[in-house]
């Protein structure tokens, strides 16, 4: 029996690693807590430098080929930290991230008392949850939701952050859905935070909005 060209390549598709499967950099995630309201913010990275919503705190961050690399600098003493002056109350973000020699990166709100929230990726898994209020020694990070996943050096993926009021949901397109909430969540945000350590993570196409029922 012959085999035909159609047959050849979806045999050739189905021993694909699992990894490959996925759509990775700019993937359409449809929101599942939300609906999106006026657009906030929407960066591809064009040109050299950032733009004026940008700030970076820690680290150096760079502009390359439509992406922003993100690296630590070991005389900060502190992770890279790079904040997109955007603020909101209910909201959703997208953006793509890849792992180029970095094996974390933390999405950090905060609020005009200091930190909020993050979620938090590392190669394995994603997880949520408050962060502890640094002015009061006795407050703790409580968790809100995590998932196991697999997040491979090199490769591009797709992340979405949906608040609503208390809730929040976080979803990647390798699969990852989270979806939980915390009273504290309901409060307005300075804007987003994008933190990571070690040497370097890379964004691209994001887009943010604001969020309603």
């Amino acid at each position: 029996m012959k085999t035909t060209s159609a047959s050849l390549l979806a045999a050739m598709l189905l021993t694909l690693p699992s990894t490959l499967c996925h759509a990775g950099k700019g993937a359409d995630i449809k929101p599942i807590l939300a609906t999106p309201g006026k657009s906030t913010a929407e960066d591809s990275f064009p040109g050299t430098g950032l733009a004026k919503t940008w700030n970076v705190a820690k680290g150096d961050w760079q502009v390359h080929d439509g992406t922003l690399v993100g690296k630590e600098k070991k005389e900060d003493n502190h992770a890279a930290v790079c904040g997109l002056v955007v603020p909101n109350h209910d909201s959703i973000i997208r953006f793509s991230f890849k792992f180029d020699g970095s094996n974390n990166l933390a999405v950090s709100y905060n609020h005009a008392k200091g930190h909020l929230f993050r979620v938090t990726v590392s190669p394995t898994a994603v997880s949520v949850a408050t962060d502890a209020d640094k002015n009061d020694p006795n407050s703790k990070s409580v968790p809100i939701g995590k998932a196991e996943a697999k997040f491979e050096n090199g490769q591009w993926y797709t992340m979405q952050v949906e608040v609503l009021g208390q809730k929040v949901a976080v979803q990647t397109d390798n699969g990852v859905k989270i979806e939980g909430s915390n009273p504290a969540l309901d409060v307005d945000k300075t804007g987003y935070r994008f933190v990571t350590r070690g040497e370097s993570l890379v964004l691209s196409d994001l887009k943010a909005w604001e969020a309603a029922k």
